[in-house]
């Protein structure tokens, strides 16, 4: 494995991205995993759920440029994960939203370079494209600073990119862990918009796209997963026949900043596009401060070119949804909680 030996830091390593990043990390017969986060109650539950030794945990927050400094030294690679993630506290709080996920990451590719760090690669989202809320505006900020780093340091040894992704199924605040809530309590399913659409990863999926950043990233490239999609009314109907429970719906209406459909990639990126079967890398544009280059020149070949989005993604009906539910590891420990204890 190509982290085998090496030090790897993951910011907000005690989330789910986290989690299950440092468990292959630790299965590849890495040197060092340090985890850095604000929470110190889940870095005592992940010590004690992992007990290995080369986990190190630093408690310190991504918006203190000398609490990464230190966590980042003598380390070779970086997954930035540490975010504000849920839209509608961004919304309320959007200078929070600014402090963490652009200064905080700002803080942690500026630490990454004075440490001499090989690669960093910090995680985004597709509400980064066309952004209509605070948390996708302040994401695809998070990307320019990545970006930016490249542009600025063409001598750096540290490789900033970036991966982007949809929801990852199961993961803090996805909707899939509510509906099952939901079922569980006896409750209807709180749907925002039936026809709403959205990309669905899992979390083992996320994990492959971060490692093949690593694997093929260039300075400032963002590297984006062509998954599949589907609706909310498909998804909510499909976790209801996991569970062998009625589809009882209630329709709560579109929520603060949310849009009806996601893209992860816009057409003016897919243009300068390189695809790798599974994914799409897009590029730095690396074109420098003359003005003059953005006036008198275009690319005649945005027109013909699509966004990459939910609603025109190969859509998962529900048969495929179910299947797909099944293959996580939350959904399988809830079933096996609602199995009789034989006699």
């Amino acid at each position: 494995m190509q982290f085998s030996g090496r030090r790897v830091l993951i910011t907000g390593g005690t989330g789910s991205f986290g989690r299950t990043m440092a468990r292959r990390l630790l299965d590849g017969h890495v040197a060092e995993v340090r985890v850095l986060s604000r929470d110190e109650a889940k870095q005592d539950g992940m010590r004690r759920s992992l007990g290995d030794d080369r986990v190190r945990y630093h408690v310190g927050d991504v918006r203190d440029f000398d609490s990464v400094l230190r966590a980042s030294r003598e380390v070779d690679h970086v997954f930035h994960a540490a975010a504000l993630k849920q839209v509608p506290s961004c919304e309320f709080f959007p200078l929070e939203a600014v402090r963490t996920n652009i200064l905080g990451s700002a803080n942690v590719v500026e630490a990454a370079q004075r440490n001499g760090v090989g690669s960093v690669v910090v995680l985004s989202t597709d509400k980064a494209v066309h952004p209509v809320n605070a948390m996708g505006m302040s994401k695809a900020l998070m990307e320019k600073v990545a970006q930016a780093h490249a542009r600025n340091n063409p001598q750096s040894r540290t490789v900033v990119s970036c991966v982007r992704y949809g929801n990852v199924m199961y993961s803090r605040g996805s909707v899939i862990p509510l509906f099952v809530e939901q079922i569980k309590a006896g409750r209807p399913l709180t749907v925002t918009d039936p026809g709403m659409t959205r990309f669905l990863m899992s979390l083992s999926e996320s994990v492959e796209l971060v490692e093949h950043a690593f694997q093929h990233a260039r300075p400032g490239d963002v590297f984006i997963r062509k998954a599949a999609a589907c609706t909310m009314g498909d998804l909510a109907e499909a976790v209801c026949r996991v569970f062998d429970a009625p589809a009882k719906i209630d329709l709560i209406g579109v929520r603060h900043g949310e849009k009806r459909d996601e893209t992860l990639a816009s057409r003016e990126e897919l243009v300068q596009a390189d695809d790798f079967g599974e994914f799409f890398r897009v590029p730095l544009d690396a074109r420098d401060l003359n003005y003059a280059l953005y006036v008198t020149e275009g690319d005649p070949q945005v027109a013909v070119h699509r966004d990459f989005t939910s609603a025109t993604a190969p859509r998962l009906a529900v048969p495929e949804i179910v299947a797909l539910l099944r293959t996580l590891p939350e959904i399988r420990a809830e079933l096996a909680l609602r199995e009789p204890v034989p006699a």
